[in-house]
């Protein structure tokens, strides 16, 4: 039996043949959007290693990003208990909405948006674009790439040495401040290093 055969024999799908797939970006954790797949999408899914899902409104198979270039690489799938529900982790090559926004879940109706690592995930993909596409003279953070290692590891020294000082003096607000300003070099040493979010994730959940 292959490992696609193992995964569909544990899926139990709604009696009109779907289950539903809630999209989760694997770095940020952030939900992007919930779609139906059925067993031979989610089959294509395995062994592409790329989001498929099934159009109940054109009832036929859609390739996450077929038209518009926006593919979600898979990273994970979880099943649920009961085993009609998975969770896909992702590392999206765009948007995930058709209207062009990160998510489809923009309109907060009650409380706030609480995802506060999903920050770090949009942040550590402007550095990215940054260094890829910006000139070193109009951008700091491409700039500082530019200048090499000992440049970026010396700023990210910098940063922790700031917010060891406002700790030091009790500054709540400085605190926040300080550590938002480490987080974003530290990204860009990230960048410079080759270290991927996700890697650092996951040594993160290993230790839990």
């Amino acid at each position: 039996m292959s490992v696609a055969d193992e995964v569909l024999a544990r899926v139990t799908p709604g009696s009109d043949g779907l289950i539903p797939a809630v999209v989760q970006d694997a770095a940020t954790g952030r939900v992007l959007t919930v779609a139906y797949m059925s067993r031979a999408s989610l089959e294509r899914t395995l062994a592409e290693g790329e989001t498929w899902f099934w159009s109940r409104s054109r009832e036929e198979l859609w390739h996450k990003g077929a038209t518009s270039g926006n593919t979600q690489t898979v990273r994970g799938i979880l099943l649920d208990c009961d085993g009609d529900a998975i969770v896909v982790l992702v590392d999206p090559a765009g948007p995930a909405c058709h209207t062009g926004a990160e998510t489809c879940f923009t309109d907060t109706l009650a409380g706030q948006d609480v995802q506060p690592f999903a920050a770090v995930g949009r942040l550590v993909d402007v550095v990215a674009r940054r260094a890829a596409e910006a000139d070193p003279s109009s951008s700091y953070t491409a700039r500082l790439i530019d200048k090499g290692i000992d440049t970026v590891c010396k700023k990210v020294g910098e940063e922790a040495t700031e917010v060891v000082l406002a700790a030091k003096g009790d500054e709540h607000g400085q605190i926040v401040y300080e550590s938002a300003d480490l987080l974003y070099h530290l990204a860009v040493l990230w960048q410079a290093t080759g270290v991927r979010l996700e890697e650092v994730a996951a040594e993160l959940e290993s230790r839990r």
